[in-house]
């Protein structure tokens, strides 16, 4: 069984407001943990099942051991830096061998991070309004070092969102005390993302579907496809024609004279990051 989870609505900017818990955005894998008859089984937001892929989040600290459904995030940060490790999560649904993901799980442990309660004791809560569901979550789940609750704070949302400025959070999630728990995208939960901007430059584009490949200032290369309105798309072909320089099977190479500001929520190391926005033609 799998319960369609609820999706925030993107929102620009943050705020205050005391109907509304704040919570950090963690970049990671949406999960939902059901626990029947001290069964665990673990689902992804698009209802596969991955139990198998996360073993130390087998032992749910439920109080009473009582049948339960939880919404969170599983997520892994470097101890020595503090940076979002989440694609090493990702990486796990790609393994299937028991000894390749105790190893997975030992060099890179995973958090599962809860923040609502869905059903508990056989009773569907969905329906229940937040502020019920989170007072029922913080008496029933007792934290350990791999299962936790997600913090949050009321009212002070632009608080959050500039505390978690230097933090690997990539944005905040506001949710509306009253707000039941809707399937699909809903106005009860909204997602402001944290932004990060930088300049790259244009080096060519593919052949085959749009995308321009893009060089950062450290020497990564990364293709940026999102946001990009068809009159600036139709004026870098304009230019790249008499800026041409070479081709192969993937890409057409052009003269690195043409700079795009693009923005991103997140960076790991030297990687280029993963869904980059342009934003505009920068000078």
């Amino acid at each position: 069984m799998f319960y369609p989870p609820m999706i925030p609505v993107p929102r620009e900017r943050s705020f205050d407001d005391d109907r509304y818990w704040f919570e950090p955005l963690v970049e990671g894998v949406r999960l939902q943990l059901w626990m029947d008859n001290g069964k665990v089984r673990l689902y992804t937001r698009h209802g596969f099942d991955i139990t198998a892929q996360y073993p130390e989040f087998w032992r749910v600290p439920v109080a009473d051991g009582a049948d339960t459904v939880l919404d969170g995030v599983a997520t892994a940060f470097d101890p020595a830096s503090g940076e979002s490790r989440s694609e090493r999560l990702r990486e796990r649904y790609l393994l299937r061998k028991p000894m390749d993901i105790r190893e997975a799980a030992t060099v890179c442990p995973a958090r599962y991070l809860v923040f609502d309660l869905l059903r508990y004791r056989g009773e569907d809560l969905r329906n229940r309004p937040l502020s019920f569901r989170r007072r029922l979550l913080r008496r029933v789940l007792e934290e350990n070092g791999t299962i936790g609750r997600m913090p949050a704070v009321e009212r002070f949302g632009n608080f959050l969102y500039e505390a978690l400025r230097e933090q690997p959070a990539v944005g905040l999630v506001a949710k509306r005390k009253s707000s039941v728990y809707a399937a699909g995208r809903d106005e009860g939960w909204q997602r402001i993302d944290r932004y990060r901007y930088e300049n790259v430059t244009i080096a060519g584009y593919r052949k085959i579907g749009f995308g321009w490949l893009v060089r950062y200032a450290d020497g990564a290369e990364g293709i940026v496809e999102r946001e990009v309105p068809q009159p600036y798309r139709r004026a870098f072909q304009g230019v790249a024609r008499a800026i041409y320089t070479g081709e192969d099977r993937e890409f057409v190479y052009v003269k690195p004279m043409l700079t795009a500001r693009i923005r991103y929520r997140s960076r790991t190391g030297a990687e280029a990051p993963r869904e980059a926005e342009f934003v505009d033609f920068a000078v």
